[in-house]
């Protein structure tokens, strides 16, 4: 799937595997920061998650955002599956995020 945020072309992949969903959403053609986040199971009454870069950008707390609405979409909905999420953008502002969230959501595999 091919859409445009801030005027970059982004490519967007959802893949669904049997322990895993891999997002990867790129606008410089490779992969880029590699995040994982699941949910934590626990005795909580709230649910926990735990969101961590594997490679990648460290210091973008905008990537993490993204990462952590989406396994919490996902676990909403029903799924405890674990998230790999690769972010490879030239344009770091809310509104991607925003739009790649909005994308992904509503193309769900879960």
């Amino acid at each position: 799937m091919v859409s445009a945020w801030q005027g970059n072309k982004t490519d967007l992949v959802i893949c669904s595997y049997d322990d895993h969903f891999l997002v990867i959403a790129t606008q410089i053609g490779a992969m880029g920061t590699i995040l994982q986040a699941r949910k934590e199971e626990g005795m909580a009454i709230q649910p926990t998650f735990n969101v961590s870069v594997i490679f990648g950008k460290r210091d973008e707390p905008m990537l993490v955002s993204c990462a952590r609405q989406l396994i919490e979409h996902i676990s909403n909905s029903g799924s405890s599956r674990p998230l790999m999420l690769s972010l490879g953008l030239k344009d770091h502002s809310v509104e991607t995020l925003k739009g790649i969230v909005s994308a992904v959501i509503g193309n769900r595999l879960w």
